[in-house]
């Protein structure tokens, strides 16, 4: 999206002061952000049909103590930048949620200017690691190899074989921003655990080194 285009954005939350307060943050952000949709179950998502919003912030805990990992992973198949926003700030969360595929993970202690800042990284499709998501990273116990959620190892290996991200896109039927987004989720789970890939060529041979792929593949 170009840099000085408003931004649209589904709130998902059952508590109406939550919704409140996230949409008067909004509604003076630079650049604008657009609330089109809020409410208190993951349907708000989808109420404007063939006109969804760019980015979707979703509270984990919705009614009751059930966590929305179900709600977050249909969002997340549908190709939706979805920014967990919760109050729970224990590493194991944050990182089942990068590995359902939430675009990033922000705990409602971390306030305005890291959601706003979210928002804004998750439309352009810029990377965006809050400091909560960065103690996740730094206690996450596993070692070399990161954890690829399934559609992060999906869209790795189909982006080896093809020419470019517009054709991976047209393949597994989500669009070209989507696939970047999977990419650059890839690489900031790589750097996390010491073993940076910058470029395709730096990703080819993570993933052969780590058994993703064979090189006959390619």
């Amino acid at each position: 999206m170009a840099a000085d285009d408003a931004i649209t954005v589904a709130v998902i939350d059952d508590h109406p002061v939550v919704l409140a307060g996230v949409e008067h943050w909004y509604s003076t952000a630079d650049p604008p952000i657009e609330v089109v949709a809020s409410g208190a179950t993951a349907e708000t998502a989808w109420t404007r049909p063939g006109d969804s919003a760019a980015v979707v912030v979703l509270d984990l805990q919705l009614s009751g103590s059930r966590l929305a990992y179900d709600d977050l992973r249909c969002l997340v198949d549908a190709g939706r930048q979805v920014i967990v926003y919760t109050m729970r700030d224990d590493e194991r969360t944050a990182l089942t949620c990068l590995d359902i595929g939430a675009f990033t993970y922000l705990t409602k202690a971390e306030g305005e200017d890291h959601l706003v800042a979210a928002t804004v990284a998750a439309a352009r499709d810029l990377p965006y690691t809050p400091p909560a998501l960065a103690g996740a990273f730094g206690a996450n116990t596993a070692t070399e190899r990161p954890r690829l959620s399934v559609r992060e190892e999906e869209v790795l290996i189909e982006w080896f074989q093809c020419e470019s991200k517009e054709l991976v896109a047209e393949r597994l039927g989500i669009t070209p921003r989507t696939v970047n987004t999977y990419l650059d989720r890839v690489r900031i789970k790589y750097a996390s655990v010491g073993r940076e890939a910058r470029t395709k060529a730096k990703l080819v041979a993570r993933a052969i080194q780590d058994g993703l792929i064979q090189v006959d593949d390619l």
